[in-house]
């Protein structure tokens, strides 16, 4: 992968932080967008946030064949992953946001609630690949 490519998705998602933080003085979290379009995160536009998930995910599919990367090769199935992704929404709701919440706008800030939500997230994946590589690889 060449090296810009990183630096232009890194300026991507800070362009769009700034722009949902001018328009609505909100802070750009994935996880509060999704929650706004059933109404779950009261206080955030449905329409805005249901129009910039579908621009974020329309955008990912029109660079992904740039990129050139290699076709996903999953190590565990799709039960898994739903699993996965449910505890992860369900704890990105406990902890008021998710790492581009806490980890690009809320660090960009200096709130420290958003350094330590970031630490929590690092140690966590940290110690869940360290489980799945060398802790349940034993069990098998």
């Amino acid at each position: 992968m060449a090296w810009y490519w990183p630096a232009l998705g890194g300026a991507a998602i800070g362009i769009a932080a700034g722009i949902v933080l001018l328009a609505q003085g909100r802070v750009m979290g994935i996880s509060g967008m999704l929650a706004a379009i059933p109404g779950w995160a009261p206080g955030n536009d449905r329409v805005a946030a249901a129009l910039f998930l579908t621009a974020s995910v329309i955008a990912a599919g029109l660079t992904h064949p740039l990129l050139h990367r290699p076709a996903l090769d999953l190590a565990s199935g799709w039960p898994t992953l739903i699993v996965g992704g449910l505890l992860v929404g369900y704890g990105t709701r406990l902890g008021a946001g998710c790492t581009s919440g806490h980890g690009v706008c809320g660090l960009s800030r200096l709130s420290p609630r958003s350094l330590w939500a970031t630490c929590v997230f690092m140690l966590t994946a940290a110690a869940t690949v360290y489980m799945m590589r060398h802790g349940l690889e034993r069990l098998r």
